[in-house]
């Protein structure tokens, strides 16, 4: 290019206009050469010329123009960081004009197509719905169903970065592109199997299009991903199966996939979001009692040698999973109390404050009760009324008061009677009970009434 810009511009503007096709050829064959070295502005006034030259040359399908100018459409897309040139060329309908084209071009210009399409919707939010909303979803699941090996990884990730925008998902269920979407979540580069694994999660949330995923294999796919994925990925992965999870029927064939390892892994990741996707996912996985023994398990081992993060989420899952009845011989069974007792002197305020609420909730059991005895977490639930934090003296206090409640370790707790969050906490939790008492007596008497009620015709 001239140092003079403006007239190199003026000059491939001329030869588009009134040169031959010899030299409109070599004209953007130039400039595909030298987008990487063309500044942003001069590339943005190339853009309308490059769009209506492949509009005026539309009908003529064995044109070599064609696809010369779709690979310099691609070359400009990628200059920048921002994306904005991809913008512009959507927005100057040259993006419309490419989709025209693709179902009726020849194999090599429809490779071409499609690696410019490919970009265009990677770099530009905006070029996906334009692609939604000019038949291309319809185009890019034809051409899926047509078995084309030789494009079908840039068909995939096409797909993949469509499916983010609404109005594709709900496309593919009616076209029956569900499976397409499914085997995008396994093949391509892991940002692609990202948003194809995204848009399945919130396809599935429905039961009927969660059924269609699971009988497609989604599972399978899913649980790679949790193996082979990077972080980000893998909490993706997690949050979908746990959308999967939702669904009462697939709960058995997840942990038989061998999720609970995968999810134990997600607890001692460094991402906080997948150790919440992993808790949440075992809370689900523990319906299964036989998949609470190994939860519990892998939990225990966690308490043992994870960090301050991954123990503190741990001991949240054994606080969840105490309220569950078929659960809290199988906590006990586990040999996790001793290690959550342990954990009271932890001098992480986190790892303290989940471990005393796993505690607290735990001590509704007189079995339980008689284990935390034996451990000797009085004195330290004792310790903790005099700490800082209002929810560590909260948990303290709760577990405390159970224990005062049980006659066989009354006499143990009998000395912080009069502890001013003994006394808060006993009145709270008499508040609480009293107010569900008194709502099931009105229940009760409302049901005597509707039943004495005579009934009339």
């Amino acid at each position: 290019m001239n140092p003079n810009l403006e007239e190199s511009l003026d000059h491939f503007e001329r030869m588009i206009d009134s040169g031959t096709e010899s030299m409109r050829i070599k004209a953007v064959i130039r400039l595909s050469k030298l987008s990487n070295q063309a500044p942003e502005y001069i590339l943005s006034q190339t853009i309308p010329i490059l769009s209506n030259l492949i509009a005026d040359d539309s009908s003529n399908n064995s044109s070599p123009l064609q696809g010369l100018v779709i690979h310099c459409l691609k070359c400009i897309a990628r200059q920048g960081d921002d994306g904005r040139l991809a913008t512009e060329i959507g927005q100057s309908g040259a993006l419309c004009s490419i989709l025209r084209l693709l179902p009726q071009s020849n194999a090599s210009v429809q490779k071409i197509c499609l690696k410019c399409i490919w970009c265009l919707v990677n770099l530009c939010n905006e070029n996906r719905l334009i692609v939604a909303m000019n038949g291309g979803l319809e185009i890019i699941v034809n051409m899926l169903s047509s078995s084309m090996d030789g494009v079908r990884r840039y068909l995939l990730e096409i797909l993949s970065a469509l499916s983010l925008v609404r109005v594709v998902r709900r496309g593919l269920v009616s076209l029956g592109g569900l499976r397409f979407l499914v085997e995008a979540a396994s093949v391509g580069n892991m940002l692609s199997r990202e948003r194809a694994c995204q848009a399945i999660g919130l396809l599935g949330i429905t039961r009927r299009v969660c059924r269609m995923l699971v009988d497609l294999g989604v599972i399978d796919v899913l649980m790679e991903l949790l193996r082979v994925g990077d972080g980000a990925l893998k909490v993706v992965a997690g949050n979908t199966l746990g959308v999967i999870l939702a669904n009462i029927d697939y709960i058995d064939l997840v942990a038989q996939s061998g999720a609970i390892p995968l999810f134990a892994e997600l607890i001692q990741g460094s991402e906080s979001v997948g150790q919440e996707i992993a808790e949440d996912a075992f809370c689900l996985l523990a319906v299964g009692e036989a998949n609470a023994v190994v939860i519990a398990e892998h939990l225990v081992r966690i308490l043992r040698e994870g960090n301050a993060e991954s123990k503190a989420a741990a001991a949240n899952v054994f606080w969840d999973l105490s309220g569950y009845k078929h659960t809290v011989p199988v906590i006990r069974n586990s040999g996790a109390i001793p290690l959550l007792v342990e954990l009271l002197s932890s001098q992480s305020s986190e790892v303290r404050e989940t471990v005393s609420g796993a505690i607290a909730q735990l001590s509704y059991s007189q079995a339980d009760r008689e284990a935390l005895n034996e451990s000797g977490a009085v004195p330290l639930l004792l310790d903790l009324l005099h700490d800082d934090s209002e929810e560590l003296k909260d948990n303290a206090a709760e577990a405390l008061i159970n224990f005062f409640d049980d006659p066989l370790q009354h006499e143990t707790i009998s000395q912080v009677v009069d502890h001013p969050s003994f006394r808060s906490m006993q009145n709270r939790l008499s508040r609480i009970r009293g107010a569900s008492d008194n709502q099931t007596v009105s229940s009760m008497r409302q049901m005597n009434i509707d039943q004495a009620e005579p009934t009339r015709d």
